[in-house]
C-alpha cells in the first residue's frame, strides 16, 4: 500500500472512519451521492466537477472537505467528527429498548408484530415477540442469572480492528474457544447436535436464508439469526473468576495476619511482619508478577501462560487468581493492623477492660465486630479492583480477560474497545460503591441511610 498512493490514502481514511474519527466517502461513494443532485457531475477531475462537489458537501454540514487522490486526481472527502458528536452518539445509542415495530423490513411488508406468552418448541414457556429486534424477550434457562431479558440491551458499539465488525458486548460476553456442540431442537422440532445458541435468535430477513437454515427453522421464519456456543468462558466471565478467588485469599490471609500483628503490637512478630510487608509494598508489581511466576511455575509445575492447558483445566486459573491476592495481602494487612491498633485505645475497649474482660474477649466482641465494617464496604470495591486493575497480570500470563483485552486494544488502537471498557469500569465503580453503603448497613444495624443522607 505504500508503493501505491491510492491505496495508502484510502486504507487510511477507510480504517480512521470504521474507527469513529471521520465520515468518509470515496469517488465512487461522493459521485453516487452528489448525483442525487446534481445529474450531470462525473468522477472526471475537471474545475466544473470540483465546483459540483465543493457545492454538495457545502450542503451537506460543516467540517467536509474535499480532496484528490495523487495518482488519479479523482475526488474524496471528508469530515472530522468533533468529540460532542462522538459522545452524544456514544450515548445517544447507548440503550436500546425492543419493541414491535423495532423492525422495519421492505422484503417483509407482511411481517406480523405482537409481544404475547406462548410456549415455544425450542426453549418453552417465554415471552416471544414478532416485529421486534429478538424473538425471546423473557426466558428462563439453566444459566446465570437464570431469568434473561432482552427489552433492553446495550450498545457499547462495533469492534475494530481486534475481533473486527462484531458487538463490543458480544466479545466481551461470549464464549472463547471451540464451539461446544449440545442437543438443540429447533422450531422445526428436529432435535441434533449444534453450536446454535437458540436463546440469541434476532431478526434475518426471509428471503436470505438458506437451505440449511430452513431445515432448522422452516420457511418463512424471520427470527433465524444465532449466536455461537463456544467451550471457554468469556472475558468478563474469567476476569470474574480471578477477580473473585483473588480476594477471597486477600481477605482470607490479609485479616487474620493483621488482627495478629496488632495483638502483638511492637512485639518481635509484628516487627519481622511489618518489615516484610512493607518490603513487599515497595517492590514493584511487575518484578513480584515475574519473580512469583517464575518461583510458583518452577516449584509447583503449574502453567505460566494461560494457553498451555486451557479454560478446561484448573490450574490454569490458579497462578493469575494466587499472584492478584498475594499482591493485596501487604496492603490489606497493614490496615487491619493500623485499624485495630486505633480500636484498641477506643474508650468503650478501656471501658471493657475495666470491666475485667479478657483481650480475646475484646478482640472477639467489640474491636472484630466494629472494624469488619469498613472491610465489608471495601469488598465490592476490592473485586473491582482486581478485575479492572489486572491488566498486566492477565497480559504476563496471557489469560483472557477483560483486563488483557484492554491492553491489547490499545496496542491495535481498537478505539471503541477502549471507549466501552473505561465506560463498563467507570459504571461499576459507581454499582461497587452503592454497593458497599448497602453491605454497610446491613452488617451494623445501627448505620441508616435516608433521603437526607444521615446517619
Amino acid at each position: 500500500m505504500a508503493s501505491d498512493p491510492y491505496k495508502k490514502v484510502d486504507y487510511v481514511n477507510t480504517v480512521y472512519e470504521k474507527m469513529g474519527y471521520i465520515d468518509y466517502m470515496n469517488s465512487n461513494e461522493l459521485q453516487t451521492a452528489a448525483e442525487k443532485k446534481y445529474e450531470n457531475v462525473t468522477s472526471e477531475p475537471t474545475e466544473a466537477n470540483k465546483k459540483i462537489y465543493k457545492k454538495y458537501l457545502t450542503q451537506l454540514g460543516k467540517g467536509w472537505e474535499l480532496h484528490q487522490f495523487e495518482t488519479n486526481n479523482e475526488f474524496y472527502a471528508t469530515r472530522e467528527i468533533p468529540i460532542y458528536q462522538r459522545i452524544a452518539k456514544f450515548y445517544g445509542n447507548l440503550v436500546q429498548v425492543d419493541h414491535t415495530n423495532k423492525i422495519q423490513d421492505k422484503a417483509n411488508p407482511n411481517l406480523k408484530r405482537y409481544i404475547r406468552f406462548e410456549k415455544d418448541p425450542s426453549v418453552g414457556w417465554a415471552l416471544v415477540g414478532s416485529g421486534t429486534e429478538h424473538k425471546y424477550l423473557l426466558y428462563a434457562n439453566g444459566q446465570f442469572p437464570f431469568i434473561h431479558q432482552n427489552f433492553i440491551t446495550f450498545d457499547l458499539g462495533v469492534s475494530y480492528p481486534t475481533y473486527a465488525n462484531v458487538d463490543v458486548l458480544e466479545v466481551l460476553t461470549q464464549g472463547q474457544g471451540k464451539a461446544l456442540l449440545t442437543d438443540v431442537t429447533f422450531p422445526t422440532g428436529v432435535t441434533k447436535k449444534s453450536s446454535v445458541n437458540i436463546y440469541t435468535r434476532t431478526y434475518k430477513s426471509p428471503g436470505s436464508a438458506d437451505k440449511q437454515t430452513i431445515a432448522n427453522f422452516g420457511e418463512g421464519d424471520a427470527y433465524t439469526a444465532t449466536k455461537t456456543r463456544y467451550q471457554d468462558p468469556s472475558m468478563l466471565v474469567n476476569s470474574s473468576i480471578i477477580g473473585i478467588i483473588s480476594v477471597i485469599i486477600t481477605y482470607a490471609l490479609g485479616i487474620p495476619l493483621g488482627i495478629l500483628m496488632s495483638r502483638y503490637k511492637n512485639k518481635g512478630f509484628d516487627t519481622i511482619m511489618t518489615a516484610a510487608l512493607s518490603f513487599l509494598m515497595a517492590l514493584p508489581s511487575v518484578a513480584f508478577i515475574y519473580i512469583f511466576r517464575f518461583a510458583f511455575g518452577k516449584l509447583f509445575g503449574l502453567p505460566d501462560t494461560f494457553p498451555i492447558l486451557g479454560a478446561q483445566d484448573f490450574r490454569s486459573y490458579l497462578l493469575p487468581a494466587l499472584l492478584l491476592g498475594l499482591l493485596g495481602i501487604p496492603g490489606m494487612a497493614v490496615w487491619i493492623r493500623r485499624y485495630f491498633i486505633d480500636l484498641q485505645t477506643s474508650d468503650y475497649v478501656r471501658f471493657a477492660r475495666a470491666k475485667g474482660l479478657s483481650e480475646s474477649e475484646i478482640s472477639k466482641g467489640h474491636i472484630f465486630r466494629n472494624a469488619m465494617v469498613p472491610v465489608v464496604i471495601s469488598i465490592p470495591g476490592s473485586i473491582l479492583g482486581v478485575i479492572v486493575g489486572a491488566t498486566f497480570t492477565e497480559s504476563v500470563f496471557a489469560f483472557p480477560g477483560m483486563g488483557k483485552m484492554l491492553i491489547d486494544s490499545i496496542n491495535n488502537a481498537n478505539n471503541t474497545m477502549v471507549v466501552a471498557l473505561t465506560f463498563i469500569f467507570a459504571a461499576l465503580s459507581i454499582f461497587s460503591l452503592l454497593l458497599g453503603d448497602l453491605l454497610m448497613t446491613v452488617v451494623d444495624p445501627r448505620i441508616k441511610l435516608d433521603a437526607k443522607g444521615g446517619k
